[in-house]
């Protein structure tokens, strides 16, 4: 999904009560560091995370904690690892990459599950359909792709969002390094209409009544947890989590708190 300029900032180390309560302990003894030896966690006692903040309800800043949908799902790894959180702010470009890697143990950020990103690293299990939508002022005269041809419409980059208007014939894309300035300019009249996924765009507008979704695209998009290439027992600690959430309900709940009802 999201933008290729930011640089690695410092980790931010979170406790147990930024988030959901996790069970922290010193140690990185665990099955999964016995068995991929002293890369797993790459910092001592922490289950470190890269994602690209902000982008919103996924991951942004409030109150200065990191929180979101994405948070709460990495507090949970966390819990279920016994390690503390420790998250770092990196551009999407290098998790994309598959470079979040020589700094991270995951990435959770919001990112679609595509074959291109499968050479450079693993996916968890789906945990999130994710579609796009195109955006729209009311009375623009937007009402699909044709109609936004000669329009200027800001996407995200290095995400589906700009790869679908481009090949789909969009030739005023105007790039934003982050969903926060992409919403920022459709509300400024900097743009025509904005073409995202729908989980961050539809949260942006939904308390304005002036925007709506004018045109849905189903892509089957998946959001999935990036792991590092050959990291077996990491996949399979971030599939339990998810597994156990999901089965508890937990999952529903998150997504409830986060986008509303649906």
């Amino acid at each position: 999904m999201r933008s290729p300029k930011k640089k690695f900032a410092a980790s931010i180390a979170l406790s147990s009560v930024a988030l959901l309560a996790m069970t922290a302990c010193g140690s990185s003894s665990g099955s999964s560091s016995e068995s991929e030896g002293a890369s797993f966690p790459l910092n001592e006692g922490k289950l470190t995370i890269c994602s690209d903040i902000p982008y919103e309800p996924f991951e942004f800043v409030k109150d200065g904690k990191n929180v979101g949908f994405d948070m709460d799902v990495a507090a949970e790894i966390a819990k279920d690892a016994k390690l503390d959180l420790n998250v770092i702010d990196a551009s999407f470009d290098s998790i994309e990459s598959g470079l979040f890697s020589t700094q991270c143990d995951i990435a959770i950020s919001s990112i679609s599950i595509t074959d291109a990103r499968k050479e450079k690293m693993d996916f968890s299990t789906p945990y999130m359909d994710d579609d796009l939508v195109l955006i729209a002022k009311n009375g623009s005269g937007i009402t699909d792709l044709e109609t936004a041809k000669d329009k200027k419409v800001g996407v995200q980059q290095a995400t589906t969002g700009e790869k679908y208007g481009k090949e789909n014939g969009l030739e005023n894309l105007v790039g934003y390094e982050d969903a926060g300035l992409q919403t920022q300019a459709l509300l400024a009249n900097q743009v025509d209409a904005v073409l995202g996924n729908q989980s961050v765009l539809g949260y942006a507008v939904k308390d304005k009544p002036d925007y709506k979704a004018v045109a849905n695209f189903k892509t089957g998009e998946q959001l999935g947890v990036a792991v590092p290439k050959d990291k077996a027992d990491t996949l399979e600690l971030v599939n339990g989590t998810l597994k156990r959430l999901t089965d508890a309900g937990t999952m529903e709940e998150l997504t409830v708190k986060w986008f509303g009802e649906k």
